[in-house]
C-alpha cells in the first residue's frame, strides 16, 4: 500500500510571534503504523521541503516513545527534510491519504486550493481519507460532486473547543474546527478532553487529538485491509 501524508507548511501562530507547525506524535504515530505495516509513505507539504515543527509538540510532556523513535530516525527525519510539494503529487500515485494535525493547518491547509483538489480526487476515486486533530479543517471547502459540503450529514470528530480553550488559543485560532464542522453540516462527536476518540464514516476517518493519531492510522489499516478483501472476493 502507498500512503501519501500531508503536512503543513505553515509556522506562525497568528498574531502572537510564536511559532507553530505540525505536530509531531500526530505524524510519528501513524509512520510507524503504516511503516510496521509494509506500507510505502511520502510525505508532502503545501510548501515542500523541511514542514516547520510545533515546537510546543517537542515539550518533555508531549514526548512520546515513538517521536524519540522519529528524531532518532534517519530515514524518516530525511524524509521529513524533503516533503514533496502537494501541487506535485497525485492521487492516482497513491492508495490513501493521511493528514497529521498541529494549529498550522488551520492557517494553510485549510485554504489551499491544491489540497482541496487532491481530497477531492481521492474522494472521487472512493479512496479512504484519514484526518486528525486540527487538520478536519482542510476539508472546510471540500464539497461533492453536486457542490455540498463533504462533511455534511457525515459523522466526524476533531480537536474539541474544549480542547482549544484548555491550551489557550480560543482567541488566537481563525476559527475552531468543532464549530467549523457544525457550521457546515457534519454529525460531531468528541469525548473528553485528550482522550482518544476516532470515527469512521464510510471512506472518511477523523481523529479528535494527537493521542487519537495512532488509533486513527489503525483504523485506516483496517478499512483498507477490508477494502481489499471485498475487492478480493468480488
Amino acid at each position: 500500500m502507498k500512503v501519501l501524508m500531508a503536512l503543513t507548511s505553515h509556522d506562525q501562530l497568528g498574531n502572537t510571534g510564536r511559532k507553530t507547525g505540525f505536530w509531531l506524535e500526530e505524524l510519528a504515530a501513524p509512520y510507524y503504523v503504516f511503516k510496521e505495516a509494509g506500507w510505502d509513505i511520502t510525505l508532502a507539504s503545501p510548501r515542500g521541503g523541511r514542514p516547520p515543527l510545533d515546537p510546543k509538540s517537542n515539550d518533555p510532556d508531549a514526548r512520546t516513545e515513538l517521536t524519540l523513535r522519529f528524531e532518532k530516525d534517519a530515514d524518516a527525519e530525511a524524509q521529513l527534510d524533503q516533503t514533496l510539494r502537494l501541487d506535485s503529487v497525485n492521487q492516482s500515485d497513491f492508495d490513501t491519504i493521511f493528514y497529521p494535525g498541529g494549529h498550522g493547518p488551520m492557517w494553510d491547509l485549510a485554504e489551499d486550493k491544491h489540497s482541496i483538489a487532491l481530497i477531492e480526487s481521492f474522494i472521487a476515486a472512493k479512496k479512504p481519507i484519514a484526518i486528525v486533530c486540527h487538520s478536519p479543517i482542510a476539508l472546510r471547502h471540500v464539497v461533492t460532486r453536486d457542490g455540498k459540503p463533504y462533511v455534511q450529514g457525515k459523522q466526524v470528530t476533531s480537536f474539541t473547543n474544549g480542547e482549544e480553550e484548555a491550551v489557550g488559543l480560543t482567541e488566537i485560532v481563525p476559527f475552531l474546527v468543532e464549530d467549523e464542522m457544525l457550521r457546515l453540516g457534519a454529525i460531531f462527536s468528541k469525548k473528553a478532553n485528550w482522550e482518544v476518540h476516532v470515527v469512521s464514516d464510510g471512506l472518511l476517518i477523523t481523529g479528535q487529538n494527537p493521542h487519537s493519531s495512532a488509533a486513527a492510522a489503525e483504523r485506516l489499516l483496517a478499512t483498507m485491509h477490508e477494502a481489499g478483501a471485498a475487492a478480493a472476493a468480488a
